[in-house]
Order: structure tokens, then sequence, then C-alpha cells
């Protein structure tokens, strides 16, 4: 061990775990300041308790911030391979799914947090729980740390991995946040990404649970922003599944700048809206004595029916289907295309699965994530302005920027 070399790692998540490994492996004495009572509850949480390590699709163009391009340096370094391979020598067999999703074959995320913390424990790094970090102070060319019993803890360096405002529940309460600015570094406002979105109708409590395969898009006024398709799900606040949670990055930022956002979905991609008002046009006339109603049973979920029906402008839902005509038939063509939706929020933090917005990068170094304010000082993970898109990138950033940081903390005489 590197003589009198100390390094504090304040926070127990993803990136704080990895920062720790990659600094004890480089000889240093590494103590882990936790404020709940046990770290690693959120890596626990992750891809539904699944644990979705990281992405075979890695691109810097699946994350966000005011520079998403300062993601390059850690990512570079330390990318997608080396981090698969970091797991694999730890014991984590990795399998591949839809879309790049990488996760342990175990399927279960206490594998990958046992394994982190077995190897902790080999090299000798201290885990101190229930230890909320309030201050940070520099004396004397090192650090001194208060916790918030009023215990002080001194350290060489210190990484600084306490998470943004996403579950607070699993500990990330935004209190990093304020032990940087007091510090100096900006702060670009928090806002909940990955999250499901409120809207604003009347028929929420009666689709609630509904599920369909389709397409969601982003608008604002005649912008789209972004287009993302999976399994949508209906809630009594709005919508939620994969596809929706991609989008509330843009839903937030909208709402933010006062603009008005839009969800418009698409219950059939897969055909052209043409080709629907043909298909639909045939069902009709098959079953003419049907209700227009009944006819849709088999097409779309039952309970979407009456509610497709009646924001289609159809007043009558009950009427034989000889009785409607093609201008009605191109009305409800078009809303299972063009189904308009006002997003009026989201929901709140402990719901969010990430934040975007956080310590401003400019005041960073991409290369090895230390502070261009304070020497020794060293921010990674969703504590900074960088956010990735859902399927494992927001982890695989956690890897990467607590590895360099780490390793960098340790090696460098700075």
């Amino acid at each position: 061990m590197k003589k009198g070399r100390r390094i504090l790692i304040i926070g127990g998540g993803a990136a704080g775990l990895m920062a720790a490994v990659a600094a004890a492996k480089n000889g240093v004495e590494v103590i882990i300041l936790e404020g709940l009572n046990r770290v690693g509850k959120k890596i626990l949480a992750t891809g539904n308790g699944r644990c979705n390590l990281t992405n075979i699709h890695m691109d810097i163009r699946r994350f966000h911030g005011k520079n998403p391009k300062f993601a390059f340096g850690a990512l570079g370094q330390f990318d997608v391979e080396q981090t698969m391979n970091f797991f694999d020598f730890l014991g984590i067999k990795c399998k591949t799914e839809e879309g790049g999703k990488v996760y342990p074959y175990s399927d279960q995320a206490t594998s990958v947090l046992d394994v982190l913390r077995y190897e902790l424990q080999q090299l000798g790094v201290k885990e101190e729980c229930e230890k909320e970090v309030v201050e940070i102070k520099i004396k004397n060319q090192s650090f001194e740390i208060t916790i918030k019993d009023g215990s002080k803890i001194k350290g060489d360096k210190v990484i600084v991995a306490t998470g943004g405002m996403a579950s607070p529940q699993l500990g990330s309460n935004g209190g990093g946040y304020k032990l940087l600015k007091d510090l100096g570094h900006r702060l670009i406002e928090p806002i909940p990404a990955l999250v499901q979105l409120k809207l604003q109708a009347t028929f929420l409590k009666q689709l609630k649970g509904v599920k369909f395969i389709g397409e969601a898009s982003l608008m604002e006024g005649d912008k789209l922003i972004r287009v993302e398709g999976g399994e949508i799900l209906f809630t009594e606040y709005g919508i939620s599944g994969p596809p929706i949670l991609q989008l509330s990055r843009g839903v937030s930022e909208e709402l933010i700048k006062k603009n008005i956002p839009y969800i418009i979905l698409d219950l059939f991609p897969q055909l052209l809206t043409k080709d629907l008002e043909e298909l639909l046009q045939l069902r009709l006339a098959y079953q003419p004595q049907k209700s227009l109603q009944f006819n849709f049973v088999g097409l779309i979920n039952k309970r979407l029916i009456p509610v497709i029906l009646k924001e289609a402008g159809i007043d009558n839902i009950q009427k034989i289907s000889s009785q409607v005509n093609i201008k009605e038939i191109e009305a409800i063509a078009y809303l299972l295309k063009n189904w308009k939706l006002k997003a009026i929020g989201t929901q709140d933090w402990k719901h969010a699965q990430v934040t975007a917005g956080g310590i401003d990068v400019e005041q960073v170094d991409s290369k090895t994530l230390e502070s261009k304010l304070v020497k020794g000082l060293y921010v990674v993970g969703e504590l900074l302005d960088i956010d990735g898109d859902c399927g494992g990138f927001n982890l695989q950033w956690a890897w990467s920027s607590g590895y360099i940081a780490g390793e960098d903390a340790a090696l460098s005489n700075r």
C-alpha cells in the first residue's frame, strides 16, 4: 500500500464501488462513505432486479447533457468490452439480449453487487455505512470531510459519487450537489429522466393497465423531437413503458421552457394510414351486421375500443357497421396512427431511473474526471450533467467514470 495515500469515496453506488476497486488495485487505502445502511442499493434495482450491466451498441448519441461528448473521455478508456471482461474476471458471465442489453447469466443484480463487495474486501477497502457527508474542506493540500454526526475524516483525495436525485429512497438525495457547489462548481438544474409521464386526458382510469406494442413520438408544435417504439402502458395518471421513458427527458426539457409537449401514439406502426383505412373498410364490410364497437374486438384491446371511437368523433359507437361512412373510417384510422395526447408533467423523483442535469462538465477534466477547480477532487457518475438512454447506458457511464477516476486518483501525484 502506498504510504500515507488515502482516497475517500463519497457514495457507494455503481460509480463509487467501481472507483474503489480501481483505486485499491493500485495500492492505496480506500474508504467508502455511504449514507445508507448498506452500499449498492440502486444497483439491486437496475434492470428490474436483473442488472442491465451495459449495452453492446454503445454510442455517444445515446447520451445527453449540455456537452454529451464529454462522456467520450471515460467511455473510450474503459469501454463495454473492458467492462464485460472486468465482471467476467469477478465471476459474472454476461449474456446479450434484445437491443444489445447485457445482463448477468444469473439474472440477479445481487450477483453483481456480491462480487463487487467480495473484490472490495479482498482489496482491503473499508465500507463505512450510515455516514452522510455534509461538508468537504481543503486543508494543507488534503481534504477534511465532515459527517452528519459531526465526526471528521481526512484523506489525500476525494471522489464524489453520490448520484443525482433519481430514486432518493435508494440514496440519491441531491446531497452531492451542495458539497460541490460549496467548492465553486456550477449546477445545471436537475430534472427527472427515464420516468413515467402524466397526461391531460379524461379516460386514463378507464385505460389503466392497458398495454400495446406501438410507437410514441414527442412533438412540440410542428417539431418532431424523438420517436421510440416498443411496449406502451396506460396508467391512471398517464402513460409508461420503455418508449415513454426514453421520451421523458425531452418532455421535462420542453416543460421547463414553458412549451407544450405532446405524445403522438401510433398503434399500427407497421401499416401506412391508407393501408389501415383499407383494412378497416374490409373488416366492417365483412361483418356489416356487427356493431361498430364489436367489430374492433380482436383488432385492438377491448378497453381501448370505446375510447378510440369516441376520440375519433363517433357519437354512436353501437351503430351497425354498415352505417359507418368513409369519413368516419378515415377518422378512426387517422386516430389509430396519430393519437395526440398532451403531456403535462412527469412522475416525481422517486419514480425516475436517472437524473438529467447536474454538475457542469466544463469544470471537470473529461480524461480523468478530476475537478478543474479543486485538485485531488473527482466527480463521477450521475452527479455530472451526463445521462444516458434506457438499456444499460447509464450503468456503463457509472462503471467507466468510476474506474477512470479511481485509477487516476491512485496513480496521479497532482
